[in-house]
């Protein structure tokens, strides 16, 4: 097999993997050029010939391998980290997620208003013969005929546009939008204006009708600031993405830097700062409470089911294994059900009335339980690993010596058993850390507190997170998002680094 793709089969895959690989480098450097990205595109130039040297060589064989994995720990893992570091220290949410340029000509859009006295069209949309959007519109004053462009006005001899008390029916040269597909572009027929004079547009008010909007904000490229063209009120750029007045603020803004902002409002931000410190204290508890007990538990089973000669062993083995069977966010669900107070299986065959989910410190319980009966497998598994790992001298050493068995396994057994599986615990810990569907899924981060309006009682702080920057205020604020991810980040490092400088469980690695 091995020397049949080593022949010309395997020059003819690599030239089409290569042809193929080659060909959206193109694809990229064309959407690159085209905006303007002058240094990404010169990186990929220069990644995709140094590729190609690489494969078409004779000398570059470690190369070969190297760089498949390469690419992808750059694209799933650099690429991620660095944009995230990037946008924590902008403005990037909802209503700051274009460049400057975008959302002033947006705000010159939606500052279009109807006058008093504006002019009333009759509208038919069309398409010309280039299959272009355009607007067939009959002034309802003078009788008219126009078609209306994204470039502007212009009128039609009367006889090539044909009316009736229904509206606009044919017009000679172009096709009238009918049926469903007139009644499927609502939000497309908003959104086209047709400019006239002195900064006014004609848009479409309903699929029939459209009228002349006038602008009720100017911008001044001078000052760099829009006016109010009422009364003359000036909003400025605030150096924040947004032009503003006082307190009152245009929509949209742009993206741009604010440097530390995000990391202050942690701080300062009462709403943020105020159960910052309760929600690392549940998160640091829940995360070790997880692993402890799903470490000490599933080392138990693993002491248990390896003993030789034990009936039906492996079908015991199995039912430990079941929670691995279903996914994880399935059995969340499911215990998301069994633990309900009203109608859960769970009450029922335990006779109480116990809110497993409605009441704070339950809802704790619940947390750290269903985590628990998820986590014990993987733990078994491990367990099962090391304990067949260590020599069985040792053990049969000790025994000569005198030891019992709880002697043998505090002093032998879970010495060597701890270097296997501390760097194993740490990982568990931080996934438990940020383990966001279990509490998610199960409780939603609920029961919710008095004077607390985003966190909950069960919230972690991946999951406070996603309430304070997704779900919550007037928008995603993805920048705000990035920023508390960070400080989680240095969290769970710091902790990490700790717990592997007081073990000697990478001595073996060392």
């Amino acid at each position: 097999m091995i020397s049949f793709f080593s022949g010309t089969v395997g020059v003819a895959m690599k030239i089409a993997l290569l042809s193929l690989s080659n060909a959206l480098a193109v694809w990229a450097a064309y959407v690159l050029v085209d905006r303007r990205q002058w240094i990404p595109a010169a990186i990929l130039v220069a990644a995709t010939v140094a590729i190609d040297l690489t494969y078409f060589g004779r000398r570059t064989l470690p190369a070969k391998f190297l760089i498949p994995g390469a690419l992808f720990m750059l694209a799933f893992q650099i690429i991620p980290i660095i944009y995230t570091i990037d946008v924590a220290f902008t403005n990037y949410s909802t209503g700051h997620i274009t460049s400057k340029a975008a959302a002033i000509h947006q705000i010159e859009l939606t500052s279009l208003q109807p006058p008093p006295n504006a002019k009333q069209y009759t509208m038919a949309p069309a398409r010309d013969s280039g299959g272009h959007l355009v607007l067939i519109l009959q002034d309802q004053v003078s009788g008219g005929d126009f078609v209306g462009t994204e470039k502007g006005l212009t009128p039609l001899p009367k006889p090539d546009v044909k009316a009736t008390a229904l509206g606009i029916t044919a017009a000679k040269g172009y096709a009238i939008i009918k049926g469903t597909e007139l009644f499927a572009m609502d939000q497309t027929l908003r959104a086209f204006k047709v400019p006239t004079q002195g900064g006014s547009a004609i848009q479409a008010q309903t699929i029939s009708t459209a009228a002349e909007l006038r602008p009720t904000l100017r911008y001044d490229p001078t000052h760099d600031a829009f006016i109010r063209i009422s009364d003359g009120r000036v909003f400025r750029d605030n150096g924040r993405g947004a032009f503003v007045s006082g307190k009152d603020e245009l929509e949209p803004g742009w993206k741009t830097g604010v440097g530390f902002a995000n990391f202050s409002t942690i701080i300062h931000n009462p709403l943020v700062s105020g159960p910052f410190l309760q929600i690392f204290i549940w998160t640091l508890a829940f995360a070790v409470s997880v692993v402890f007990l799903s470490f000490a538990v599933g080392l138990m089973l693993a002491i248990a089911l390896d003993k030789k000669g034990m009936r039906f062993q492996r079908v015991y083995r199995s039912l430990v294994l079941i929670p691995w069977a279903v996914p994880g966010f399935l059995s969340l669900l499911v215990w998301q059900g069994l633990l309900n107070d009203d109608f859960g299986v769970v009450n029922r065959l335990l006779h109480v009335n116990i809110p497993w989910l409605f009441d704070a410190n339950w809802a704790k319980v619940s947390c750290i339980f269903v985590s628990f009966w998820l986590t014990v497998p993987y733990f078994f598994l491990v367990s099962m690993g090391a304990l067949q790992s260590i020599p069985q001298e040792l053990t049969e050493a000790a025994h000569v010596d005198g030891g019992g068995p709880w002697q043998i396994f505090r002093r032998v057994t879970l010495p060597l058993l701890l270097v296997a599986t501390t760097p194993l615990l740490i990982a568990s810990f931080a996934f438990n850390f940020n383990n966001f569907n279990n509490i998610f899924l199960l409780t939603g981060g609920g029961p919710t507190q008095p004077n607390q309006p985003i966190a909950g009682s069960t919230d972690i702080l991946i999951s406070y997170t996603y309430k304070l920057a997704i779900a919550t205020g007037k928008g995603q604020d993805f920048g705000l998002a990035s920023s508390v991810s960070i400080i989680i980040f240095f969290i769970v490092a710091t902790i990490s680094a700790v717990s592997f400088s007081r073990t000697k469980a990478l001595e073996n690695i060392n």
